[in-house]
């Protein structure tokens, strides 16, 4: 092994949306910065998460807005999807924003080491690529995120049965598929290739799908579901899947019928990537369920260690990570920083969209506080009538007391959007009265959680009074 042992002030060990937003903050302050990636720069949110599944969502919400397109006196009449140009033009918009990413980073003066990062000591990494070398580094960030889980009941054989990365390479649409699992993953690949034909069956272990969304954001997003077709099964513990020539059988507990697809897809989770980075080498506490323990300035229990995204086990969400990579990189600079968890937003890209942030009701009642609820349903809003955008609801979680808004959900047109006016709602503990005095853009769906706010606070407008009971 050739020894060239740079310097550096930081290290950071994966350029995923946590790592590389981490190295531009920690080059603000003019240190010199390690990023060091075995795979390709973005992580998996670039490359095969986020934005090549939401590229393919948009493709999907275009042809259903083409579906409709009669129904707002356009006629079309002739379409069809080309499946193999939708994944082409996926690949492209990932290789510009990765080549964009590269730019951005090597104009901050971030020293870029392709190579598997691995701790020798505290202070240095050996960096395994297309030669083997070690740097030194005055302080490091761990940002090595995760992967799909696999289960050795039905492990994957990226053919018949597939990851949520895997899935993204498919040739051709298959004509029916199955997915374990209902959460948020497993949610938007429904929605995603039910749009496209496919047809789709959704088996989820637990009594809901999205079950950490809350009963209403639940129900709601069953019944579209249901209504467009696609068949969601819970309370269904998978078995096994077995794999022939023409596809798979899917066997449940309980003598439930086997269910025949083409494919599978498993969304059952994540597992954490700490292995064979030397953690155990520099003394790196992990937690029993594998990933790192941090404080709340994300530091481990070695000084000067610190670690951010999936790999620290809280919601495993890409803005997350990115902001964790902004409080360790400030606190690695001398920049004492604090981490709050209290308003993280969620959102999940299925149609109908859903944005969640906060505490959901049954959340707010099991912490003691005296909650309720202002709901109300894009049905009655303007804008979503003019673009026919009327299924869902939006519906703001208050302290009935102090009128502290202590959580939002939201289920429809643009609630990855809408979600944000919550964020900054909960961030900044501003209650109702701070979105009923703020004057909202008509028409807009934003209007929406004008009239949950005034809806919770027992004045609504463009609604029926509650009814009093004496």
């Amino acid at each position: 092994m050739s020894e060239q042992k740079r310097q550096f002030d930081l290290a950071i060990i994966g350029a995923g949306p946590g790592g590389y937003v981490a190295a531009i903050r920690a080059a603000h302050s003019g240190k010199s910065v390690a990023l060091i990636e075995d795979k390709e720069l973005g992580g998996i949110c670039l490359n095969w998460g986020c934005i090549p599944t939401k590229t393919l969502l948009a493709g999907a919400d275009v042809l259903r807005k083409v579906k409709m397109a009669k129904e707002f006196g356009v006629n079309v009449d002739h379409f069809h999807v080309d499946f193999p140009a939708m994944l082409r033009r996926k690949t492209q918009v990932v290789e510009r924003i990765r080549k964009s990413l590269e730019g951005l980073l090597l104009s901050h003066k971030i020293h870029i080491l392709r190579g598997f990062g691995q701790f020798r000591s505290k202070n240095e990494i050996i960096i395994k690529g297309d030669e083997t070398y070690a740097i030194q580094a005055e302080k490091t960030i761990i940002a090595t995120g995760s992967r799909p889980r696999n289960l050795s009941a039905f492990p994957f054989d990226y053919h018949k049965i597939h990851d949520s990365s895997s899935i993204m390479e498919l040739a051709t649409l298959p004509n029916k598929m199955v997915i374990v699992g209902g959460g948020v993953i497993g949610c938007e690949f429904a929605s995603l290739f039910k749009e496209l034909g496919v047809d789709v069956v959704v088996l989820e272990a637990l009594p809901m799908i999205l079950s950490l969304e809350g009963k209403n954001v639940s129900d709601a997003m069953t019944s579209s579901f249901k209504k467009r077709g696609i068949a969601v099964h819970t309370n269904v513990a998978v078995k096994s899947i077995d794999t022939h020539g023409d596809g798979v059988v899917v066997h449940m507990g309980d003598d439930l019928a086997p269910i025949s697809a083409d494919i599978a897809l498993v969304a059952v989770g994540r597992q954490f990537n700490n292995e064979n980075i030397g953690l155990e080498k520099i003394g790196v506490a992990m937690h029993p369920a594998g990933f790192i323990d941090v404080d709340d300035h994300l530091q481990t229990n070695v000084p000067g260690i610190y670690a951010i995204g999936d790999i620290t086990g809280k919601m495993l969400l890409a803005h997350l990570a990115s902001h964790q990579g902004i409080i360790a990189a400030q606190n690695a600079i001398g920049i004492d920083s604090v981490i709050h968890y209290n308003a993280v937003p969620s959102v999940i890209f299925t149609h109908p969209e859903v944005g969640t942030v906060g505490l959901t009701l049954e959340k707010a009642q099991e912490k003691g506080y005296d909650a309720t609820i202002g709901k109300f349903p894009f049905q009655a809003l303007g804008k979503s009538q003019a673009s026919m955008e009327t299924e869902g609801f939006a519906q703001v979680v208050v302290e009935k007391r102090s009128g502290q808004i202590l959580g939002a959900q939201v289920v429809g047109h643009e609630a990855a959007t809408l979600i944000a006016e919550m964020a900054v709602a909960i961030q900044n503990e501003l209650t109702l009265d701070c979105i009923t005095e703020t004057i909202h853009a008509h028409p807009t769906v934003s209007e929406a959680w004008l009239e949950a706010s005034l809806i919770a606070s027992d004045t609504p407008i463009h609604f029926p009074p509650k009814i009093r009971r004496s």
